[in-house]
């Protein structure tokens, strides 16, 4: 329960730090309900700034989630995984999403533990400042996401940005280029993913409808008839400890 409120806690300090990192932490103090007295001694509440800034935040922590750790390149790998199969709803969006939450979580402890240790547990026992604390907590981040960034992906962003020769290394590029430099980067690596996977099932598809169609089945679908194959063949393999591990390694986990 614990760890769960203190990643809860770092996603916030990361969501509201990268939208209202300057307005919001230049203030100090505010409180996030005003009471104020009326003359006849009724009194009016009143949220401030910072319980909206709160609020914002909560609201596109989704969104930090799946672009900024290795969500979209596990949902999109499983999603192709599943059509290469020809599974339609199995298994489910919902279950889909939940492996590749739960997933992400483990691939980016080692980054979480390190933001934990250097900007939140700091921030939480009031031995730095949120800014502080928002600056620390950067670091880990953008480190993972430029191990896991293409050169020619992010050069593409600084050059739309119009902001080419002014960076003398990849470490200086801001949190706007470096985001979707690494989801442009995620993608394509998914789908290098993607594409190795539905090789073997592709063949299997092709065999069958060879089979079928020299034995005059024409009105029967090979659809049909393989998918019992494609899914021994990924149970044989033990294809969902090969499909785990190789997205774990892709992001450098035990090398």
């Amino acid at each position: 329960m614990t760890k769960t409120k203190s990643l809860f806690s770092l996603l916030l300090l990361l969501a509201g730090g990268l939208i209202f990192a300057e307005p919001a932490l230049a203030q100090q103090g505010i409180s996030a309900v005003t009471v104020t007295t009326n003359a006849d001694g009724t009194q009016d509440y009143s949220m401030t700034l910072q319980a909206l800034f709160i609020m914002t935040a909560l609201s596109l922590i989704p969104a930090f989630i799946m672009m900024m750790t290795s969500f979209t390149r596990i949902i999109v790998v499983l999603s192709i995984l599943r059509q290469a199969i020809g599974l339609q709803q199995s298994p489910s969006n919902q279950i889909l999403i939940g492996v590749s939450l739960f997933l992400s979580l483990f691939i980016m402890a080692p980054v979480f533990d390190e933001i934990n240790e250097r900007a939140l547990q700091p921030y939480l026992g009031e031995q730095i400042t949120s800014k502080q604390a928002f600056e620390e907590a950067k670091g880990p981040m953008r480190a993972f996401m430029l191990s896991q960034t293409r050169v020619k992906d992010l050069e593409t962003f600084v050059r739309i940005a119009g902001d080419e020769g002014k960076y003398d290394s990849p470490e200086e590029v801001p949190l706007t280029i470096l985001i979707p430099s690494f989801v442009t980067s995620e993608l394509k690596t998914a789908f290098q993913i993607g594409f190795m996977l539905f090789i073997p099932f592709l063949i299997i598809d092709l065999v069958v409808a060879s089979i079928l169609m020299a034995m005059g089945m024409m009105m029967l679908s090979p659809m049909i008839v393989s998918l019992p194959f494609k899914l021994m063949l990924f149970v044989l393999v033990d294809g969902w400890n090969l499909i785990f591990g190789t997205l774990a390694t892709s992001f450098g986990m035990g090398i």
